[in-house]
């Protein structure tokens, strides 16, 4: 079996806004073709446009070759071969960063194709089954422009979550830093408040995990924070601080009493060796498009496993992301919870529409994924929608 093409989808939400902070109103699906008939599905978590044109850019020397023109020839059911030719053959593009980011969504097209043409989920290619069910955890991240309507959303969406009968929640409870909510600017001990608030709500037995993206200027206000939160038995503090203050990620995971996690930014196993090496933290949370795919983020909870650490991924983008995430914690057995997003608690028409992502939620858990490949059908109708409103953005300059 051969790669013969790779095709590039450009996808927006119509209603997508610019002062919002979340990458879940667009999308690139990559989709690899084949000899034998067999396509597979990718995405990542990364500017559309940009990510396109890392994989179409045609090279001009040996080190620095376009990720499509290597990739067509290959062979896709040897993904770990592909990922390396592909990653030294980018390697002064890339290295890290946006081109590995869009060689991830390459890398799990090709391991959709693995599993299809062996009839088999994913994980089933990977080794041990860790697990009989998987724990998902809701994220919840109003769009509002207050913090009076803030709060009461976070409760109303808390509260709709474990009547759903999630066992975990985050809240995204962003006052301050470079992405505060539509330019809310509140005191840090409001996220305290919110989080005190969100546990009288739920009750003791729900774990809460806080998100504050990259919020706070020093160790102080970061560790401040944290102890205000332990009193609440929050699961994790993640993103604290900016995601190159290596040192200080490394004095605050000493000091803090609730665990700290970071890594949906980073790409490659190198850059979150690291995290947990020099940042210290206890848990690494690879988004695995970003990092480089299903190849390098298997590397990376093994490294996790070898630490001690715990992994809790990233997936901030439609259904693909999530049943992505769902075959790797079929096999990771230090992976307590990882991101899913329900119909009922989601904003984004891209995360309601665009794929069944084939796994089955019921009474706080999920099933493990039993569809062959990453187990997702695009919807062809809301592919051609969405991908439309990308054509349309500044007059189709980008489409």
């Amino acid at each position: 079996m051969r790669v013969t093409d790779v095709r590039c989808h450009v996808l927006l939400d119509p209603g997508y806004d610019v002062t919002a902070t979340s990458s879940a109103q667009d999308t690139i699906v990559v989709e690899v073709l084949t000899d034998a008939g067999v396509t597979g599905i990718g995405e990542t978590d990364l500017n559309a446009w940009v990510t396109r044109a890392c994989i179409e850019a045609p090279g001009t020397h040996t080190m620095d070759l376009g990720l499509r023109e290597m990739l067509v020839g290959m062979d896709p059911l040897d993904p770990e071969t592909a990922w390396r030719e592909l990653y030294v053959g980018s390697a002064m593009s890339g290295r890290r960063g946006a081109v590995v980011h869009a060689l991830g969504a390459l890398d799990i097209a090709l391991w959709d194709i693995c599993g299809k043409a062996r009839g088999v989920p994913c994980w089933k290619l990977w080794g041990e089954q860790a697990t009989d069910e998987l724990t998902p955890y809701a994220s919840l991240q109003p769009e509002v422009n207050s913090y009076d309507e803030y709060a009461e959303s976070i409760l109303s969406w808390a509260s709709r979550a474990v009547r759903l009968g999630f066992r975990a929640v985050k809240l995204e409870a962003t006052f301050s830093g470079p992405y505060r909510h539509r330019g809310l600017d509140e005191p840090d001990e409001r996220i305290a408040e919110v989080v005190t608030a969100v546990r009288r709500e739920v009750g003791p037995s729900v774990e809460i995990m806080v998100d504050v993206q990259y919020a706070f200027d020093s160790v102080a206000r970061a560790l401040a924070t944290a102890e205000r939160l332990a009193e609440q038995g929050v699961f994790f503090l993640e993103a604290p601080l900016w995601a190159d203050d290596l040192d200080a990620y490394g004095e605050l995971s000493r000091r803090s009493p609730v665990r700290i996690a970071a890594g949906e930014w980073l790409s490659t196993r190198f850059e979150h060796a690291d995290l947990m090496d020099r940042g210290g933290v206890q848990v690494d949370q690879p988004d695995v498009g970003r990092v480089g795919g299903l190849t390098e983020a298997r590397r990376v909870c093994a490294m996790a496993a070898e630490r001690g650490r715990l992994v809790v991924p990233h997936a901030w983008k439609t259904g693909i992301s999530v049943a992505v995430a769902a075959q790797l914690a079929a096999v990771t057995p230090q992976m307590p919870f990882f991101e899913f997003l329900p119909r009922e608690l989601c904003e984004s028409a891209l995360r309601q529409e665009l794929v069944d992502d084939g796994l089955r939620y019921q009474s706080g858990v999920l099933g493990l994924p039993e569809r062959p490949g990453i187990g997702v059908e695009l919807d062809p109708d809301a592919l051609e929608r969405f991908a439309e409103a990308g054509r349309r953005v500044r007059g189709g300059i980008y489409g």
